[in-house]
């Protein structure tokens, strides 16, 4: 039985990436004026498209939000979120890649920031972003 919260929601497939630098930190993005939850940070990642993997998403997003460029090979699954937001209902894989090319830089207008795992909890994250900090903080 439903118990509605999630009745005809649409449900969206959105990957995430937990880039790691050879410190330790993390790469958080952002979200630029404009934007549906504008302000808060996240990990980069974006709407898995038709007939595309959560790995390709990754690939195509880290390229075109931040210029870093990487391989399917370099990507781990870690944990994913299932968030039922008011119009929508979302699941999120979240990678953790440690291996990646490139300097991250901001090509979509938001701020990026590398950040330690302990440290993450000091930026306001969307709130199914937010549940993921305790298994990068145990990993990392």
């Amino acid at each position: 039985m439903s118990d509605g919260t999630t009745a005809g929601k649409r449900l969206l497939l959105v990957a995430a990436c937990a880039l790691v630098d050879a410190d330790g930190r993390v790469l958080l993005a952002q979200r630029p004026q404009g934007k549906q939850l504008a302000g808060l940070w996240e990990f980069p990642g974006g709407k898995v498209e038709p007939g595309e993997t959560p790995e390709q998403c990754i690939i195509r997003e880290l390229h075109e939000e931040i210029g870093i460029e990487t391989d399917i090979p370099c990507l781990a699954p870690l944990t994913f979120a299932s968030h039922s937001y008011d119009d929508f209902h979302l699941l999120m894989p979240l990678f953790i890649c440690r291996r990646f090319r490139g300097i991250a830089q901001p090509k979509e207008g938001q701020a990026l920031k590398w950040v330690r795992p302990k440290q993450m909890r000091d930026y306001p994250m969307p709130p199914a972003d937010a549940p993921l900090i305790p298994f990068l903080i145990d990993l990392l």
